[in-house]
């Protein structure tokens, strides 16, 4: 059956507008996110020591200390601030450090640490920035600081400024740790400092769905690039659904061992092969209009690939070590939610409308394709060579 209804005479007009729509889209999204200053959420490790916190964040410091507020943001790229950061991606690393130390002060005064009515300012202990590197990539810098506790303290309550972006905090040293995920500007729910504040299995894996749908929309453009080379091969449903369980078997099988620990492979290898896969899907659009035989197997080959892509993000987030599995099946349905948000949007702007007319292919699907295909071969030129 094909998708599609009959539409009235202003369908070429229309038509044209939803492509140039699309295509504007695509070369929107002509940055490399894997290459870019993707934002990713601070991670906190929090023990108790005695009568005080000591706190040991994960942080990308040079966005913090040019003033970039990470709320909502997805790249630092798009900031205004983007120039001071530049600069302070190139210091060495006993400069950036010292930066750092310069700005604390007022950083303290915006991190949330209370034990019931008593704000403590925290005091800073140390901290450690990583080589320079390729400037191009976020490094990460680790700030350790101490927050002493009034006498007779049994939880608190932590958050920070909303312009520090989201934060993952994991209570250390204690039996059933607090671990959650925090967005911008939100404060934990009071965590006992004895333990015993563990998430609920199924808020786990409710937490992470966000997580999940939030690395495709808003932020993986590689892998909603790569699901519209998968849509706009046929406006038939079968097609599109053998493609569609193909590349999500593939990735949940990457996904689970690489988060386990079983798979790991240089993102300078997976990078480039993502980029490649979705110059594929969209280069043989152009040569055909229907399902090969052998595209759902070259599909959950590419399939394979991205999963890698996905575990990386939850490398970053370190998942939880009681709800290991809630997390990362809450996390992979997530993903599923933002690509299906994908081809949801693409249908109703396109196939919903004119799939069923005899100039779709030519006028919607081909150009499409080969604007898709173009970023594809560029992004494997750039994540190689460049």
């Amino acid at each position: 059956m094909r998708i599609g209804i009959s539409f009235g005479g202003a369908g070429r007009s229309a038509a044209h507008l939803a492509l140039s729509c699309l295509i504007w889209l695509a070369l929107s999204m002509a940055t490399p996110p894997a290459r870019a200053h993707e934002v990713f959420p601070s991670i906190a490790d929090m023990t108790q020591v005695g009568d005080a916190l000591e706190f040991v964040v994960s942080v990308n410091a040079e966005a913090f200390v040019a003033g970039i507020n990470l709320n909502g943001l997805v790249n630092t790229n798009t900031s205004a601030q983007a120039p001071e950061y530049d600069r302070l991606r190139r210091l060495q690393p006993a400069d950036m450090a010292a930066a750092v130390t310069a700005f604390w002060p007022g950083m303290a005064q915006r991190i949330a640490i209370r034990a019931g009515d008593t704000a403590i300012i925290p005091d800073l202990v140390a901290v450690t920035v990583d080589p320079v590197g390729d400037p191009e990539v976020a490094r990460s810098s680790v700030l350790t600081f101490r927050a002493v506790l009034p006498p007779g303290t049994a939880q608190v309550v932590v958050g920070w400024d909303p312009a520090f972006g989201a934060l993952v905090l994991r209570q250390q040293g204690v039996d059933a740790p607090y671990d959650g995920y925090l967005e911008a500007g939100a404060l934990s729910d009071p965590i006992a400092l004895a333990g015993g504040g563990q998430v609920g299995l199924w808020q786990t894996f409710l937490n992470f769905i966000p997580v999940g749908f939030d690395h495709i929309v808003p932020k993986g453009l590689d892998h909603i690039l790569f699901v519209l080379g998968l849509f706009f091969l046929s406006t038939r449903m079968r097609p599109l659904l053998w493609q569609v369980s193909a590349f999500t078997l593939a990735h949940t099988i990457t996904l689970a061992l690489a988060s386990l620990g079983y798979v790991s492979i240089s993102p300078r290898i997976v990078e480039p092969l993502i980029a490649a896969s979705i110059a594929f899907v969209a280069i043989e659009n152009l040569y055909t209009d229907g399902l090969s035989r052998w595209r759902p197997f070259v599909v959950f080959g590419f399939g394979l690939l991205h999963g890698l892509g996905f575990a990386s993000v939850l490398t970053d987030f370190g998942l939880p070590d009681g709800a290991f599995f809630p997390a990362l099946i809450g996390f992979n349905v997530g993903v599923e939610l933002g690509q299906l948000a994908v081809i949801a949007v693409a249908f109703m702007l396109t196939a919903y409308w004119f799939g069923n007319r005899p100039w779709y292919r030519a006028r919607i699907s081909m150009p499409v394709s080969g604007a898709i295909g173009v970023m594809g071969c560029w992004w494997v030129v750039e994540r190689t060579l460049l």
